[in-house]
């Protein structure tokens, strides 16, 4: 069993209370407190909560990642759906999150509003920590009064944002990892298997084909200059970051990647999901209509993509309608298009862009289906014309050798 430090509300009551629970994992932990009657604000492993105390802070404003921004933002939620004031409850955080980071944020965000500050105005200062989306959002709850359900709404778009990314990585990581498979195995093959084979076929007095002494000489070569393959991949590794990083590289990529099938849907729906998902939000929580597109368009991670929308934010601002001007520089697909012109025409935009977000959820799990089964026979593929160089090398010599006998 392992001891879990928690910290609760009383129910019916804003009264915070903090105590231990001992469980198997962290749900039987939320379990166990919810039977004594209080909510769960917060639940961390005693063991965890001690290492992260010995880290010291920096006394800078760290950059949260997407999973601590949705812990961060899930706490200061749940207290102020309780009605506990943003001070008190930066102070909680500031006292009880479980990771430093956190921790850090909130000891600075409350710092800055007892010397006068509004949180949305002491958000906005960081927006590398932050981001613009989450800037935006706060402020327009902030303005309009409705802080604790604009940070509900938030709460749930970054755990939208956390699920397309999970299936986009999740999609990825498969050929990657076969492929660097691929290439350890070739390796191992190449250093350690050939040279062996090498000295057999040389104390017969064989004749090797091309292909087994093109693979003899390159494993020789990487077994004498070893140092040479951790160099050669960071090299790899570098220059595809910097193509990547280059602006007129990267816009050029971008492009190019809309234009392959599959893939381009694949691109164009992540993108779609997390775009439409901020616009339903910024609009419900009564952003303007510009600020709303200006704000989905930061969450863009194609250039082209995200030229078009702007694009698109200009014809806006000259007074056309959203769906025509996403219609004109063909930003969408038409079934989107089709949804927000309904909504505009029946003053129920909000809604139709939350139909448009489920649309487009259930199409980028079929387009995500659809890569996985493409890939699968593809990487077997790959890997047996590998193996079957591999082997080829290997044993032409000996067939040539038998056949000459």
């Amino acid at each position: 069993m392992t001891v879990y430090n928690y910290t609760a509300l009383k129910d019916g009551t804003n009264e915070l209370v903090k105590g231990k629970v001992e469980a198997d994992d962290l749900r039987e932990a939320r379990a166990a407190v919810r039977r004594l009657g209080f909510t769960p604000t917060n639940i961390v492993e005693e063991q965890a909560l001690k290492k992260e105390d010995k880290k010291k802070p920096t006394g800078k404003m760290p950059k949260l990642g997407l999973a601590e921004q949705i812990d961060f933002t899930s706490t200061l939620q749940i207290l102020a759906a309780a009605g506990i004031p943003i001070i008190e409850s930066l102070l909680f955080i500031e006292n009880d999150a479980a990771k430093l980071k956190i921790r850090q944020v909130a000891t600075e965000l409350r710092r800055q509003i007892m010397n006068g500050g509004t949180f949305a105005g002491t958000v906005a200062k960081y927006p590398e920590q932050f981001g613009q989306v989450y800037i935006g959002l706060v402020r327009a709850g902030e303005d309009s009064g409705e802080l604790e359900k604009t940070l509900d709404r938030l709460l749930e778009l970054l755990n939208k944002q956390q699920a397309i990314k999970s299936k986009v990585v999740g999609t990825l990581m498969y050929p990657v990892f076969v492929i660097l498979l691929a290439v350890f195995i070739v390796i191992v093959m190449l250093v350690f298997v050939f040279p062996v084979f090498k000295e057999m076929f040389d104390s017969m007095g064989m004749q090797l084909p091309f292909i087994t002494r093109v693979l003899m000489n390159m494993g020789l070569w990487m077994k004498k200059n070893w140092y040479a393959i951790p160099i050669g991949f960071a090299a790899i590794g570098a220059f595809i970051n910097f193509l990547f990083r280059w602006k007129p590289s990267k816009w050029k990529i971008d492009d190019i990647s809309l234009k392959i099938p599959v893939l381009t849907d694949l691109i164009q729906f992540s993108n779609f999901a997390n775009f439409i998902a901020v616009m339903q939000v910024a609009y419900d929580a009564g952003v303007p209509i510009l600020e709303c597109l200006y704000l989905a368009n930061m969450t863009l991670t194609n250039h082209t993509l995200e030229t078009r929308v702007e694009e698109s934010t200009v014809m806006v601002q000259q007074g056309q309608h959203l769906s025509a001007a996403l219609r004109k520089t063909r930003t969408m697909p038409k079934m989107i298009l089709f949804m927000i012109a309904t909504g505009e025409q029946s003053g129920r935009l909000g809604d139709m862009l939350g139909q448009a977000t489920n649309y487009i959820d259930k199409q980028l799990d079929t387009i995500i289906d659809i890569m996985t089964k493409m890939i699968e026979p593809i990487m077997l593929v790959v890997i047996g014309t590998i193996v079957l160089i591999l082997a080829a090398a290997l044993y032409l010599p000996l067939f040539a050798s038998y056949m000459g006998m």
